[in-house]
């Protein structure tokens, strides 16, 4: 396990879907690598530059009537992945993507680690 593994308190899933990435009133859709309550890793999309000085907002289409809603800043990127690190989030939203990290996980426990990650976001 690598030193940037071990310091990372969040729990991460792989979770392959798409995700929108809006800043200003520009878009772009990336693939996500992984995601966790504190943030997500996406493919670098073509064509686009991330401003750094400026919010971002990513949305997660999980079904017709279902979003995860998430601010987020740049915490690292390379020519390959994009780091976000999750600024805020709603409450809906939060129920959301726990619920997604619990079906994710696949452990008994994982209910339990995720709330216990949740309570230290706060």
């Amino acid at each position: 396990m690598s030193e940037a593994e071990e310091r990372r308190r969040f729990t991460r899933v792989d979770y392959q879907t798409n995700a929108t990435l809006i800043q200003g009133n520009a878009k772009c859709v990336a693939a996500i690598a992984d995601i966790s309550l504190n943030g997500l890793l996406v493919s670098t999309p073509e064509h686009y530059e991330i401003r750094v000085d400026e919010p971002l907002e990513v949305v997660i289409e999980l079904s017709e009537d279902a979003q995860i809603h998430m601010k987020v800043s740049l915490a690292h990127s390379s020519s390959e992945l994009l780091g976000f690190r999750c600024e805020s989030i709603d409450v809906e939203s939060v129920a959301h993507l726990r619920r997604l990290l619990e079906l994710n996980l696949g452990q008994n426990d994982a209910a339990e680690r995720v709330l216990a990650e949740l309570l230290h976001i706060s």
